[in-house]
């Protein structure tokens, strides 16, 4: 972040919160968008979430680890919940949550099939703007997943768009705004714009309720927290732990009340629980049935507002959310909240700020649909930071108060990970698509984070580390599916980064990940080497569908799959782990053997790649290969970005850092003399602008790297007008076939959704362009630019005949990338596509979406379409571009080539 003269009032918050002073992190957005379908509610013996706890089920059912709701917050330990529900009048159900379609319904995967947009949050959330747009016509549920099932993978998804429910502009703008008067003191705002020709009604029902922690039989957790109406226009709840609770609205809604329970009536025929379940609500206001409280208490309650709003008008409602008593503190009446002139200070307040916190952050030279990109990405990284609660232990074993879980499961899924207990605010891919951590994306997600909220990204990094998380071989948790799939290692690489990005002080957090990473470096050794030959297997490692076959399933032969991306990876990891020792060494000279080990392993690693045949000279480039039991190669030709991934492994050592560690320079110089074998990938050097001698350490030298460029900026191969694409195009008229146990095995060019049933075909690596290993290669390019200078020129894009510095074309994809969100020549942005509503329309076209990946020749935006955590990077695009081009236009968006 960019320092001003004074304190900015949100950095003010963030010091508060990081010294403990304040929670102001204490409430935030922290209630996932979707909880039904996730393997933490799936008891069932074969692992089919999506089956055992569908959307049908969602509104009468409690959830057992956490909640969901649209537009929601809580608090970090999800005590309470708030939440909005609407209904239109003529839908089958309340719209409490997104509605969306799994892998096997939904063609391409988990897919929503809704539209909100997350517009605004300051990094402790005490500013923050939700929108979402509400078809007036009966929302078209059996349609989408009649017409999606019947769909191939090779046609497009059916999208509630092509319904056509958005005809004449017949929908609701639905604005949920929140500020913090305190860290528990939250003012909202709703706001409700009937965009339609005709006048409409809208139900509006603020909601709070209790999360469920009651129904599960454990011994000294059945209390049963206490909600119920007070007058007509508040709750009040009380809870042991957090005290008395307080929510209140302006106008005169009328409260109902009912029980956070299932309804176990209708789910499972069974007679028993609460008169007034979970969906009494839902039931009492669209059904008109008798399923609310009369009594007006429960642990479930909202304040339902029927707005009459004109054609082309909107209409508001103001509430205020606040902790009122400590806990066991005297029952009496809680004093009235003010909605009035405080309600409307603190947010004139809070969105001064927030506007101030960001343009401090937004470089000079940024453009203005480039800040607003900037705002809305970090918006959606803030809105993606969920609760998340599973302990896998009693998940396996289940509940004394629930059915016994069938046997299979204490063999099956994640039962290899007993000793995990989360309970935590996590940074997630998506709120919906993704509601679940994940290693490898948190990584990049910290990157991000950093530039907002440095302390937060650090305790994220370290928590993924904890003994609760990792497990005790060593292994770091994947994601909630198989936690035992194997991400690949960029822990190590993100805590470097988060480390510079906060100003390369917090030693002792880098001591405290080192020191747990030197575990997981040595579980990678251990596990991933089989032949102990140092180049390394690891299957998935991310990249779903890049090879001719799944990579974490059997081989269809005998044999070992040795992987030149998870050999780029532990060469990389190496150099990271070598970067901090060396950091550490400089005060603490205890880790100045560690450097000296790393700095091995690294030559070991590196030459491997060479000596077991990952490299193919004649191609230029690096594969994978299938060694076969009689010791023969099979060399897996794809030209994809598993062969690039080797250029991140690059770093360099100055004569002066080498200088003030004696042992080290002193091993360093034997290493050289001793081992000239390992020349290839340590022995670059050059002497630098300030005189001193660096060395390149790097799994490819010189003149490999530029080989394999000329590869990667061929607009015929990896280089599109958006970025880089994940497999050479020219793997559409010349596709990769390999014949093996019988079977043949192919890989073709796909710019856009997979048609392959790999990984369930819910996400494609094939040709696509993706921010996290675009923004690994910029960075490696960077590297290699800051050894090189301008000594080294390379063509760009090649065949132009324009030679280019390495740092300048960095900057130039970075640009390229950064024009997928941005409106073209034509004021369109190209993660739109085709779709005319996105483009054109005043309702939508600023309203920016961070989908999961992009189209390989047009940059349409596919997969998940909040997947702002990893695709946040283009926010790092931006603040580091822009601070070194001083503000150059982006590369011409039809040409792709320099301007």
């Amino acid at each position: 972040m960019e320092v001003t003269a004074e304190v900015l009032a949100e950095q003010a918050r963030l010091a508060e919160a990081d010294s403990g002073a304040r929670p102001w992190r204490s409430w935030g957005p922290y209630l996932s968008e979707r909880a039904w379908g996730t393997v933490r509610e799936d008891y069932s013996e074969h692992g089919t979430a999506w089956d055992y706890f569908p959307h049908d089920h969602a509104r009468s059912r409690a959830y057992r680890w956490n909640d969901d709701g649209m537009a929601g917050i809580c608090d970090d330990r999800q005590t309470f919940c708030f939440a909005l529900a609407l209904w239109n009048g003529v839908d089958p159900i309340l719209k409490e949550r997104m509605f969306g379609l799994g892998g096997d319904g939904g063609n391409h995967g988990e897919d929503v099939k809704e539209y909100w947009w997350y517009e605004e949050s300051t990094p402790t959330h005490s500013a923050m703007r939700w929108r979402y747009h509400y078809p007036q016509a009966p929302f078209p549920y059996d349609r989408l997943v009649a017409v999606n099932a019947l769909r191939r993978r090779d046609e497009p998804e059916y999208e509630l768009v092509d319904t056509g429910v958005f005809a004449e502009d017949r929908f609701w703008v639905v604005t949920v705004e929140y500020a913090k008067a305190s860290p528990t003191d939250m003012c909202v705002l709703v706001t409700v714009a009937n965009r339609g020709p005709e006048a409409a009604s809208l139900h509006v029902l603020p909601s709070l309720w209790f999360r469920n922690t009651w129904s599960w039989g454990l011994p000294g957790r059945d209390a049963v927290p206490r909600l119920a109406a007070d007058g007509t226009n508040r709750l009040v709840g009380d809870h042991w732990v957090l005290g008395s609770l307080v929510l209140e609205g302006d106008g005169s809604p009328v409260p109902l009340l009912c029980d956070n329970e299932s309804n176990a009536r209708r789910l499972w025929g069974l007679a028993g629980g609460s008169r007034y379940a979970k969906d009494g609500i839902n039931d009492h206001v669209v059904q008109g049935a008798a399923t609310v409280n009369p009594a007006r208490t429960g642990t479930k309650g909202a304040l339902h507002y029927v707005l009459d709003v004109p054609a082309r008008s909107s209409a508001t409602i103001r509430l205020r959310l606040s902790v009122a008593g400590a806990p066991g503190g005297r029952s009496q009446v809680a004093p009235a909240l003010d909605l009035g002139a405080d309600h409307d200070a603190v947010f004139a307040a809070r969105r001064a700020e927030a506007d101030e916190f960001f343009g401090a952050l937004t470089p000079a030279g940024a453009s203005a649909d480039e800040a607003a990109v900037l705002r809305q990405a970090i918006a959606g990284l803030m809105w993606g930071k969920q609760f998340y609660h599973f302990d896998v232990r009693q998940w396996l074993d289940g509940d004394p108060g629930s059915p016994t879980p069938p046997p299979g499961r204490r063999h099956g899924r994640n039962s290899a990970w007993r000793h995990m207990t989360n309970f935590d605010v996590i940074s997630m891919p998506d709120p919906w698509e993704y509601p679940w951590f994940a290693a490898w994306d948190l990584a990049f997600h910290c990157v991000t984070l950093a530039r907002v909220d440095p302390a937060f990204a650090k305790q994220q990094l370290l928590l993924l580390l904890r003994e609760w998380y990792m497990h005790p071989n060593g292994q770091i948790p994947a994601y909630e599916w198989a936690f035992g799939d194997v991400n690949p290692p960029v822990h190590a690489w993100a805590a470097l980064r988060v480390f510079e990005i906060d100003g390369g002080r917090d030693v002792d957090f880098l001591a405290r990940a080192m020191h747990k990473l030197l575990l997981n470096f040595t579980w990678w050794v251990n596990r991933k080497d089989v032949t102990g030959n140092n180049v390394f297997e690891g299957g998935f490692l991310g990249l779903d569908n890049v090879g001719p076959f799944d990579r974490s399933a059997a081989l269809p032969v005998a044999g070992v799959l040795e992987q030149s991306d998870g050999t780029g990876w532990m060469a990389m990891y190496a150099l990271n782990l070598l970067d901090m020792a060396l950091t550490l060494a400089v005060d603490q000279p205890a880790y100045e053997d560690i450097a000296t080990k790393f700095f091995e392993h690294f030559a070991y690693i590196a030459s491997a790649a060479y000596e077991q045949g990952l490299w193919d000279a004649d191609d230029a480039f690096f594969y994978d290969v299938l060694r076969l039991p009689d010791g023969s190669r099979v060399p897996l030709k794809v030209r994809s970005v598993v062969g690039l991934l080797p250029l991140a492994a690059t770093a360099s050592l100055s004569s002066l850092m080498i200088n003030r560690l004696p042992e080290l320079s002193q091993r360093l110089r034997w290493f050289m003399h001793n081992r000239p074998e390992y020349g290839l990938v340590v022995g670059t050097r050059r002497r630098a602008g300030d005189g001193r001698q660096q060395r390149l350490l790097a799994m490819v030298a010189p003149e490999q790297l530029v080989r394999m460029l000329s590869r990667m900026f061929d607009e015929t191969e990896f280089l599109s007008p958006f970025g880089l694409r994940t497999l050479s195009r020219q793997h559409l008229d010349k596709p990769f076939t390999v014949s093996l146990g019988g079977q043949e095995f192919t890989v073709g060019y796909e710019p856009a959704e997979s048609t392959s049933g790999l990984f369930g075909g819910n996400s494609n690596w094939r040709g696509p362009i993706w921010l996290p290993t675009n923004y690994l290669l910029i960075g490696a390019l960077r590297e290699f630019a800051a050894f090189f200078g301008t000594e080294l020129l390379v063509e760009y894009p090649t065949g132009s005949g324009t030679r280019l510095p390495l740092s300048e074309i960095a900057d130039d994809l970075s640009r390229r990338l950064i024009g997928l969100f941005t409106r073209d020549r034509n004021g369109r942005r190209p993660i739109y596509g085709a779709c005319e509503l996105f483009q054109t329309h005043p309702d939508w076209r600023e309203l920016i979406s961070f989908p999961e990946y992009f189209h390989g020749d047009n940059g349409a935006g596919l997969g998940a379409w909040h997947q702002t955590g990893w695709t946040a990077l283009v926010v790092d695009l931006i603040l580091t571009t822009r601070r070194s081009d001083g503000g150059r236009p982006a590369t011409d968006p039809e040409t792709g080539h320099v301007s």
